[in-house]
C-alpha cells in the first residue's frame, strides 16, 4: 500500500458508526447486526455535517445497519450514492459475539490476554485480524483507485476493521496494530497520500473527545 502512482494527494477518511445499545453495554457486536440508538443517530447527523465540509468524492460502507445508516446521513447531505460492501464488516468473533467485556475476560481469559499481547488469535473461533485486513483493505484500495487526484473517500465501518485497515495501509506489522488505539463512536481517522506512501494525518478525530465504547464492533 505505498500510494505510488499518478494519483497524488488523495485522502481516505475512515469513519466509525454511531452508538448502539451494545456499545453502551460494552457488548462485543462483531458481525451481529445491531441498530443505532437515538444518540447514535444524532452523532451520525452531527458528524456528517462536519465531514460534508471535506467535499468527499465517494462513500463506501459496511452493509451492517449501524454503518449503513451512519453513511446514509452523509449521503443525504452530499447527494452521493453509498456503495455497501460486506468486506467492510466488523471482525467475526464467533462465541465472543453478544458477550460483555467482563464475560469475555471471565470465560476466555487466556485467549483475551494473548490477543492483547498482539498474538494472532481467532477470538471466539472467528477471524484473525490479518484476515479482516485482507478482506477490508482491498475494498478501500479499489475505491481509492477510482478517485481523482486530490480526491477524498469516506469509508464507514467499524472500530476493529478500521484499525486493521489503517495498519495495512501504513505497512505496520500486525502485532503493532493495537498501538493505533480505538475510535469513539462517529469519530474518524484520515489517511493522506504522499510521495512515500500513506500517512496517518488524524486519528480518532471529532468535535470533542468522547470515551471509546466497545472498540472492536
Amino acid at each position: 500500500m505505498n500510494g505510488a502512482g499518478s494519483g497524488r494527494g488523495r485522502r481516505v477518511v475512515l469513519w466509525r458508526h454511531g452508538q448502539t445499545a451494545w456499545n453502551l453495554e460494552r457488548r462485543f457486536q462483531g458481525t451481529t447486526d445491531i441498530e443505532l440508538t437515538e444518540e447514535g443517530h444524532a452523532q451520525a447527523r452531527r458528524s456528517a455535517r462536519l465531514l460534508a465540509a471535506l467535499q468527499p468524492d465517494a462513500i463506501i460502507a459496511s452493509d451492517l445497519r449501524r454503518a449503513a445508516v451512519t453513511a446514509g446521513e452523509l449521503a443525504s447531505i452530499t447527494q452521493l450514492d453509498v456503495e455497501h460492501d460486506p468486506g467492510l464488516r466488523e471482525t467475526y468473533a464467533g462465541s465472543w459475539q453478544g458477550l460483555t467485556h467482563e464475560e469475555i475476560v471471565e470465560r476466555y481469559g487466556e485467549q483475551y490476554a494473548a490477543w492483547k499481547r498482539g498474538e494472532p488469535v481467532r477470538r471466539g473461533g472467528g477471524e484473525l485480524e490479518t484476515e479482516v485486513a485482507e478482506r477490508a483493505a482491498p475494498v478501500v484500495e479499489r475505491a481509492v483507485d477510482k478517485l481523482p487526484d486530490g480526491g477524498t473517500l469516506v469509508v464507514v465501518s467499524h472500530g476493529g476493521t478500521i484499525r486493521t485497515t489503517i495498519g495495512r495501509f501504513l505497512g505496520l506489522e500486525p502485532h503493532s496494530w493495537e498501538a493505533l488505539g480505538g475510535l469513539s463512536n462517529c469519530s474518524w481517522s484520515v489517511l493522506g497520500e504522499g510521495a512515500r506512501g500513506w500517512r496517518l494525518l488524524e486519528h480518532n478525530a471529532g468535535t470533542l473527545p468522547e470515551p471509546v465504547l466497545g472498540d472492536d464492533d
